[in-house]
């Protein structure tokens, strides 16, 4: 018989705390998302060519990142801007992969992208400007891969979880949530990046949330700030924009780090995430 029956009232049933109390890790091969190891996601917004590709790959490894980011095709608000290498983008990310041993993150932007992003990538991501395309949601839910949903640039919270509703009710638990900013009337930054939605998350849901200081505030002396911020306020971890040159970058160059910027950022998180985790373990188990 039924040994016990948990009644959920919230509009979302499978990704709140009151149905899995316990937290969510993403596990992507020896690598994960959640859990007590603290995930660095880094890239460039778009794959250019090899060579930058295999350069940025080089640095972000050594500094510590398991996971590479990088788009093979990009939405851009101008249809006149770079869209991303296509084909030859998806082959340079299988290449990263085979020679660097980092796990890839690219963007999907429809259901055929989607297919081709199964071949190439260890995570696919569903970017803000479709974390409502609900056919996509449901292709991503049926997908085998992890599943990391950004935060809509208008999206309330209940919005943002009910689209992970979406992907884990067609069967893919393995969702990781990304707070990248919302638009507000703020001019002295491209988004403002929403640090209360991870303690607000993480107060509702067992999915890991990570967060995109680069997205969150498009300048590039911000995003190490935001992201020891952002650690602080609980993420799982960070998914950051780093090019080789960002002046010539084809697309967000202004959000862009450099390798040296890059490498100070995750010892700027790390070592202060040893400061919280220290406080916490304080106060957890006071003298």
């Amino acid at each position: 018989g039924v040994a016990e029956a948990i009644r959920v009232s919230k509009p979302y049933k499978l990704v709140t705390l009151d149905l899995r109390p316990e937290k969510t890790v993403v596990k992507v091969g020896e690598a994960s998302i959640g859990g007590d190891e603290f995930a660095l996601i880094a890239g460039p917004c778009a794959v250019e060519s090899r060579e930058s590709t295999f350069a940025i790959a080089e640095a972000v490894r050594r500094s510590g990142a398991k996971f590479f980011r990088g788009g093979a095709c990009k939405p851009r608000t101008s249809p006149y801007a770079f869209q991303g290498l296509g084909d030859e983008g998806w082959k340079i990310l299988s290449e990263v992969r085979e020679n660097f041993g980092l796990k890839i993150v690219a963007e999907a932007l429809d259901e055929p992208s989607l297919d081709q992003a199964e071949q190439h990538v260890d995570v696919i991501q569903i970017g803000a400007r479709n974390m409502q395309n609900f056919s996509l949601l449901r292709r991503a839910g049926r997908s085998k891969l992890p599943i990391l949903l950004k935060r809509g640039m208008a999206a309330m919270l209940d919005e943002w979880l009910l689209a992970a509703e979406y992907i884990m009710a067609e069967g893919n638990y393995a969702v990781v949530l990304c707070e990248r900013g919302v638009r507000t009337f703020a001019q002295h930054t491209r988004n403002t990046l929403d640090l209360a939605s991870i303690p607000a998350v993480r107060h509702i849901s067992h999915l890991p949330v990570i967060v995109d200081p680069s997205h969150g505030t498009g300048k590039n002396y911000m995003v190490t700030p935001l992201a020891c911020a952002g650690a602080a306020a609980g993420a799982d971890g960070l998914i950051v924009e780093v090019h080789n040159d960002p002046p010539r970058a084809l697309s967000d160059g202004a959000q862009a780090l450099t390798f040296a910027e890059y490498e100070e950022l995750v010892d700027e998180v790390m070592e202060n995430n040893q400061v919280v985790s220290t406080r916490q373990s304080r106060v957890a188990h006071p003298r």
